[in-house]
């Protein structure tokens, strides 16, 4: 029996990567079409490189919808009530203070395969993430770095804003 990883998600995850999807079979695999096309009208494909650059991307392409594909098939979606507030869980948001300077982050948690540190996304897998998850409220944790242990406290667990609330 094959085992399969399941994939933890949350809505927002499954959302984007279901319209990456949608982009890749539709509008990404015509214009890689078109490329193909276009290279094959100059003639001798054996030293066209314009051939050769868009039967690479039609690979890559195919690729990733074969790996896009799998997750879908294998996700689990982080439903809101499955998220707790008095440990950390994947789609909880969190904030934490480093205690050496007492700044304090928000942080909302998901998977690998979800994480944008841009829009404060951590994921489960990163050093702070894999510190702080499963962790209550006051709890100090070590986060170990290139450039040395730092300590955490956890200050709040809350469910994230829905959609724009």
């Amino acid at each position: 029996m094959v085992d399969h990883k399941i994939y933890e998600m949350t809505y927002e995850g499954i959302r984007k990567l279901e319209e990456e999807l949608d982009n890749r079979k539709g509008e990404v695999r015509n214009e890689i079409a078109d490329r193909i096309k276009q290279a094959l009208s100059f003639g001798d494909i054996s030293e066209n490189s314009e051939y050769d650059d868009a039967k690479t991307a039609q690979a890559e392409n195919e690729s990733r919808i074969a790996e896009i594909e799998a997750i879908l098939k294998h996700a689990k979606v982080i439903d809101e009530d499955d998220i707790s507030v008095q440990k950390v869980t994947i789609g909880a948001k969190v904030r934490i203070r480093e205690e050496a300077s007492g700044k304090e982050s928000d942080y909302t948690l998901v998977s690998a395969m979800e994480e944008d540190i841009f829009s404060r996304k951590i994921s489960s897998d990163s050093p702070v993430g894999a510190a702080i998850i499963g962790k209550k409220k006051g709890q100090v944790v070590d986060v170990h770095t290139p450039s040395g242990t730092i300590k955490y406290k956890v200050v709040k667990i809350s469910k994230p804003e829905r959609g724009g609330e």
